[in-house]
C-alpha cells in the first residue's frame, strides 16, 4: 500500500459501543486516509414485545452511510456458510479489521485475512478484565480507573498485544451506562489515533502480562439480588452496575438508582431493616464493614409491571413504611 492509497477498512460491531466507534470512522475517514469498504454485524433478531425482526445499531448505521453489511452466522470451516463467509471476506481485500463487541469468534483464518490482522477495542485496561463484561467488574470490584484498550487480536480470549490505552476515573456517581457511554466515545477517539500510524502503533506493541490478568465472566441474573448483609459500599456498586434487586413482601422489586455513601450515615439496625421512607430517599440498614454499619440512601425502584419510582413517590405512595424487612419472603418482619 502507498502513501496515496486509502487504507482499506472493514469494522466488525453489532451493538451501541459499536455503533459509536464506527461513527467516529465514518466522521474522520478523509483526515485518516481510510475507506470503511464493509460492515460486519450480528444477524438481526426478533426484539420488543411484537417479537420484530430488529437490525443492530451498527447495521443501522452502515445503511445509513451505504456501506455494504454481511451478516455471516460463523466462519468455521466446518460449514459451507462460514467458507462462504471467509471468500466474502477476503474478497474485500481489507488492509485491517477494526472487532468492538461484535459476538462471533474469529478463527486465526480471518484473523490472517487483513495486511494488517484484526484490531479490538476493548473497554478496559489490559490485561484487567479480560472477557464479556468488562465495564460491569469494574464497577462492582471498586475499581478506581479503567479505560480502552487497543488490541492486535490474536487465539485466546483478549490475549493479544496492546497497541494503545486511554484511561478513564471511575467516579462514584458512575454506573454501567454511564460508563459504557463515556468509554464508547474513548474507544473511538482511541482507535482513530491508532490508524494515523497504525504501523508505528504496531512496532511499538506491547505484550500482557499474564500474571497480572483476570476475567470479566457474564454477569447472571443472580448477581444482582442484594445480599443487605454486605456492607453499604458493596451493595452500591452493586445498584450502580447491575440489574439490582431485593424482596419486599415476596415479590421482586428492582433497585435503580442509590446516592453515593455518607460516612457520617451509620445504623444499629438489623441489615436489610428500612430505617426511613423520606421524599428524598429511603434509608435502609446494611451490613457490617470494618465495625461499621452503614445506611444506604435509595432513591429509585421499581415494582414489577410498574414504572420507576422515585423516594418521594414511593413515601406518598405508601409503598414501603419504616421498619420494614427488605429482601425476606413475607412482610412479616417488621418494628413494632
Amino acid at each position: 500500500m502507498t502513501t496515496n492509497q486509502k487504507m482499506r477498512v472493514v469494522f466488525a460491531g453489532t451493538p451501541e459501543f459499536a455503533r459509536v466507534a464506527l461513527q467516529k470512522l465514518i466522521d474522520e475517514q478523509s483526515s485518516l486516509n481510510i475507506d470503511i469498504v464493509a460492515v460486519y454485524t450480528q444477524p438481526d433478531r426478533k426484539a420488543g414485545r411484537g417479537q420484530k425482526l430488529t437490525c443492530s445499531p451498527v447495521k443501522e448505521l452502515a445503511i445509513a452511510h451505504h456501506i455494504p453489511v454481511e451478516q455471516p452466522v460463523s466462519f468455521s470451516l466446518k460449514h459451507e456458510n462460514g467458507q462462504n463467509a471467509r471468500q466474502t471476506l477476503a474478497d474485500y481485500r481489507p488492509d485491517v479489521m477494526i472487532v468492538a463487541a461484535y459476538g462471533l469468534i474469529l478463527p486465526l483464518g480471518v484473523l490472517n485475512t487483513p495486511t494488517f490482522g484484526c484490531l479490538n477495542i476493548h473497554g478496559s485496561l489490559l490485561p484487567r478484565w479480560r472477557g464479556a463484561a468488562p465495564i460491569h467488574r469494574a464497577i462492582l470490584a471498586g475499581d478506581d480507573e479503567t479505560g480502552i484498550t487497543i488490541m492486535q487480536m490474536a487465539q485466546g480470549l483478549d490475549t493479544g498485544d496492546m497497541l494503545y490505552k486511554i484511561s478513564y476515573k471511575i467516579n462514584e456517581l458512575d454506573t454501567t451506562q454511564t460508563l459504557h457511554d463515556k468509554l464508547a466515545e474513548l474507544g473511538g477517539q482511541a482507535i482513530a489515533e491508532v490508524l494515523k500510524d497504525l504501523p508505528k502503533y504496531q512496532a511499538g506493541a506491547q505484550k500482557q502480562d499474564e500474571t497480572q490478568a483476570n476475567y470479566a465472566q457474564k454477569i447472571t441474573t443472580e448477581e444482582g439480588q442484594i445480599d443487605w448483609t454486605k456492607s453499604a459500599f458493596a451493595i452500591a456498586r452493586q445498584i450502580r452496575a447491575l440489574n439490582a434487586y431485593t424482596f419486599i413482601d415476596g415479590e421482586r422489586v428492582k433497585v435503580l438508582e442509590c446516592l453515593p455513601i455518607k460516612a457520617d450515615q451509620l445504623s444499629t439496625q438489623n441489615a436489610g431493616r428500612v430505617v426511613s421512607v423520606g421524599k428524598k430517599a429511603i434509608l435502609v440498614a446494611c451490613g457490617d464493614d470494618d465495625g461499621k454499619q452503614h445506611l444506604i440512601n435509595i432513591t429509585k425502584m421499581q415494582w414489577a409491571g410498574g414504572k420507576p419510582l422515585s423516594a418521594e413517590q414511593i413515601a406518598v405512595g405508601d409503598k414501603l413504611q419504616d421498619g420494614q424487612m427488605l429482601g425476606v419472603a413475607d412482610g412479616a418482619n417488621r418494628e413494632v
